[in-house]
């Protein structure tokens, strides 16, 4: 049976296409022109709620207990949870960014079968604003003495998932759907885009420090270096990503029907 791009994809192809580009063109400014990091910020912030949600949901769905879920003005994050097997460890730490990558691949998944554009970023805002409410503010005031959390931490936190779902939720419910579309092929591309520049980051982290980070629970938890589980998670991250693309843009449908008789 014969690959080839789905006619009915084609719209969407050249949404994503714009999206990536103009995302690629963002980061690589942030990088030369301060001010257009104010731009890439707010998607950061929003990929780190991703990739820490990942690991809460990790952490719940293998019997463990999350106590507290913080997102910093740098943009890093730290889940505090605890597992009870080796294996929820394990799947714990590593969701983190195949979670972010999944996250992306769903939503373009979501925008190639035309599914309600709206109901994804509404989904998008509830699932910022229950990581926030549930695990960023109540999870550390139940846990108030073994949550590694400070009142400044919880604040930033708050302030920033409200406002990230408040505006995801703005544009979903106001905004034309021509820029609702392009706003959730835009997310979807920040998901993978930040998925994959963080394991380069967390690569070179891991083969030149011995600093914590989602590699190093894996290699305390298995023996194996650190740099090994990034690499196996870039090789993950790149499969999930071609058959994320591979879903979004061919037809698995024959190139020519063949008559049938009864």
């Amino acid at each position: 049976m014969k690959f080839e791009l789905a006619e009915e994809s084609r719209p969407q192809l050249k949404l994503l296409i714009l999206a990536t580009l103009l995302s690629v063109a963002i980061w690589f400014a942030s990088w030369y022109f301060p001010f257009a990091s104010y731009i890439v910020y707010p998607l950061q912030l929003f990929a780190t709620f991703v990739h820490e949600g990942s690991h809460v949901l990790a952490a719940l769905m293998t019997g463990g207990s999350v106590q507290s879920l913080t997102v910093a003005p740098d943009t890093s994050g730290a889940v505090w949870s605890v597992t009870n097997s080796w294996l929820s460890q394990m799947i714990t730490s590593s969701a983190g960014y195949l979670g972010t990558t999944l996250f992306g691949i769903v939503l373009l998944v979501w925008l190639r079968y035309k599914f309600s554009s709206r109901n994804a970023l509404y989904f998008t805002s509830g699932f910022v604003a229950v990581m926030t409410l549930v695990f960023g503010f109540l999870a550390p005031l139940w846990n108030f003495f073994a949550a590694k959390v400070t009142i400044g931490s919880v604040a930033f936190t708050v302030i920033s998932g409200a406002m990230l779902a408040a505006g995801l939720f703005a544009v979903g419910k106001y905004a034309a759907l021509k820029w609702v579309n392009f706003s959730l092929a835009f997310l979807a591309v920040q998901c993978l885009l930040n998925s994959v520049f963080s394991l380069k980051t967390l690569f070179y982290i891991s083969a030149t420090t011995n600093s914590h980070s989602d590699a190093m629970n894996m290699a305390n938890a298995t023996g194996v270096p650190a740099v090994a589980w990034v690499l196996i998670w870039i090789v993950l991250s790149i499969v999930m990503i071609s058959i994320g693309m591979r879903l979004y843009a061919v037809s698995n449908k024959p190139k020519h029907d063949l008559p049938f008789e009864d």
